[in-house]
């Protein structure tokens, strides 16, 4: 594996690591929950106290129900669901998927009460909206959502800290990754890839220019060239998509002031629902098979969606903050240790040496390209599968068992089915007219530490197809996945 100007392979363990995010209250003077180090610390920590402190919802970050649980919980009671039923029954066994969680068990919290178990609010939107919907479209016939409660009883020695992982820090371990395995593909192949994800970065460096000179010093308005750059790049980089969508889910979580995101908040829940009608409602025709690739509406667009949904959102203030944010998380996430980078015309643009400067982000767009070559699905596991063994690996020797997606806690929750001390139940459940679920039958059930298939999935898009693959296109999922 060639890295430029290293002395050594970096090692996983750190860069596993890396990709993780710790939270922890009371957070120590100066420091955030992440990017405490590097060449943007300063701004990282800036933007922990903008958000943390001055955002209405920002506490959250710190203090929710999910994290209380994971903190002093013996057992916890999480939904996963399905479409798969009968065939999870006939097999015994629940297998992970790759995704935003990477190799655990996709699910949401349920907290228990007297009279049933009360679901998170994105656990009642997947069930109720979101599957049911999908589902609808799908083309296999006959599907139906069930509902699974899986309780998860948790060890004495667990880890009780709070670490999640951010799938917009994977882009150097999708890069590392794919070094380590290139020969895999045809010389033909390795040439035409390392070409074309090359050729996107060079054709977005002027958004990319833009992003760091924003996110070193952000202005304190819109900068009135970013929205029309922003669309244009994410045609040419679809991870783009995922930042933008993330970073407008955070501002809607944490600055909205209704009713609801209010009641919510008091029983430490953020309010998914508004980023899933903004993505649903304002992209029509996108439950169950949106690709966040494709996520790129203009901010005035965005406004307009905003004061339909929330008039409680100050679409001004939302439209100078997505910019500033956006420009912040592409340039931590996807920028490589040189940032801002040096003036394009001086990069000698082939691949060794783009690596300098674009590292991560040529890693996620090598994650993306690989689905587009057709004998991807002989030897996607060689990539997914060894993935997810690196980081089994890394939550068991931290003892993580229950994973979390730390791009924002808002519910996103798995379980690491490596973890070799993992104790659990599995039961069907039905929903009440109370509105909470009621366990109805225990099922033998295993998880299983090997990969789901790409043909299969709740919210796999089996709509399109490569053109040249004829493999099953986006990875949309509940929520965004990379």
């Amino acid at each position: 594996m060639n890295y430029p100007d290293a002395q050594k392979t970096p090692d996983l363990h750190d860069m596993w690591a890396d990709a993780h995010v710790s939270y922890f209250t009371p957070i120590p003077a100066g420091q955030g929950v992440a990017d405490s180090f590097g060449p943007l610390a300063e701004q990282a920590t800036a933007w922990h106290t903008r958000l943390t402190e001055t955002a209405p919802n920002g506490t959250l970050l710190v203090d929710n129900s999910m994290f209380e649980a994971l903190r002093s919980a013996d057992t916890l009671h999480l939904l996963h669901v399905t479409q798969s039923l009968d065939h999870i029954t006939r097999h015994g066994a629940l297998r992970p998927s790759g995704g935003c969680l990477v190799g655990s068990v996709y699910c949401a919290p349920l907290t228990p009460t007297t009279d049933g178990l009360r679901m998170h609010n994105l656990a009642e939107y997947i069930l109720t909206k979101e599957a049911p919907a999908t589902v609808a479209r799908s083309l296999l016939l006959g599907r139906t959502t069930t509902p699974l409660v899986l309780k998860v009883r948790l060890p004495q020695h667990v880890y009780r800290g709070l670490t999640g992982i951010d799938y917009l820090r994977l882009g150097a371990i999708h890069l590392r990754n794919y070094l380590d395995r290139e020969f895999l593909l045809s010389r033909d192949e390795r040439y035409l890839l390392r070409d074309t994800v090359v050729g996107r970065v060079r054709n977005s460096a002027d958004f990319l220019q833009l992003a760091a000179a924003l996110a070193v010093k952000p202005e304190p308005t819109e900068h009135e060239a970013f929205p029309h750059l922003l669309s244009e790049t994410i045609a040419r980089l679809p991870v783009m998509g995922y930042i933008y969508f993330e970073a407008l889910s955070e501002y809607l979580m944490l600055y909205s002031r209704s009713a609801h995101t209010q009641r919510l908040a008091a029983r430490g829940e953020f309010n998914n629902w508004l980023s899933k009608r903004l993505l649903f409602e304002g992209l029509p025709g996108t439950t169950g098979h949106f690709d966040l690739a494709r996520f790129r509406p203009d901010f005035t667009r965005v406004r307009e969606f905003l004061k339909r949904i929330d008039p409680t959102i100050d679409t001004s203030h939302a439209g100078a903050h997505l910019t500033a944010r956006i420009s912040y998380l592409t340039t931590a996430r996807l920028l490589g240790p040189e940032t801002p980078p040096v003036e394009t015309h001086r990069i000698r643009w082939h691949f060794d040496h783009a690596m300098k400067f674009f590292g991560p982000l040529l890693g996620h767009l090598i994650h993306r390209e690989l689905r587009r070559f057709q004998r991807y699905p002989d030897f996607y596991h060689f990539y997914d599968q060894d993935k997810a063994f690196q980081v089994w690996n890394y939550w068991n020797e931290m003892d993580i068992p229950l994973p979390f997606n730390a791009t924002i806690p808002k519910g996103e929750i798995g379980i690491n089915p490596a973890y070799p001390d993992l104790q659990y139940s599995a039961w069907t459940a039905e929903l009440g007219d109370d509105h909470l679920l009621h366990l109805a039958e225990e099922i033998p059930l295993r998880l299983t530490p090997r990969l789901v298939g790409t043909q299969h999935g709740l919210m796999r898009d089996r709509r399109t197809s490569h053109r040249r693959t004829g493999t099953t296109g986006s990875r949309a999922r509940t929520d965004s996945r990379v």
